[in-house]
């Protein structure tokens, strides 16, 4: 059974699945930052066991929504929940009448972000030596 839970603090089970995906798989050091603090927080579970996580954020500069640190733990991939979390999380931007809502994508998985509909905007950049595009 899928359940997904939004939360105004960074709750420990999306501490435990950002660690492990972005950390200790991907090598990132800078993982938690100040904008966990003002973000929303969704995780998703499957059978009550964290299995992916991201946040959403009032960007004011870029005056829009903007999604973040989205992970699914590496046993849980291939079955769609990277999707369920992007679709959790344009429903939290629609319910704040929020209109539009960005990211910075990792290169290696940009083709994913285009199959939910996305679009590359921009030059690629590097966020820990990683290419990303927004």
């Amino acid at each position: 059974m899928l359940e997904c839970r939004q939360c105004a603090k960074l709750p420990q089970e999306a501490i435990l699945i950002r660690q492990e995906v972005f950390v200790e798989e991907q090598g990132f050091e800078v993982e938690f930052d100040e904008v966990d603090s003002i973000a929303r927080h969704i995780v998703l579970f499957e059978d009550g066991i964290p299995i992916g996580t991201c946040r959403v954020y009032w960007n004011e500069i870029k005056a829009s929504y903007v999604l973040g640190r989205v992970a699914v733990r590496k046993n849980f991939r291939g079955r769609a929940f990277g999707r369920r979390l992007l679709q959790e999380a344009e429903h939290l931007v629609h319910s704040l009448q929020g209109t539009t809502l960005c990211l910075a994508a990792q290169v290696r998985v940009k083709a994913f972000y285009e199959k939910q509909g996305y679009s590359a905007a921009g030059a690629e950049f590097l966020d820990e030596e990683c290419p990303h595009v927004s």
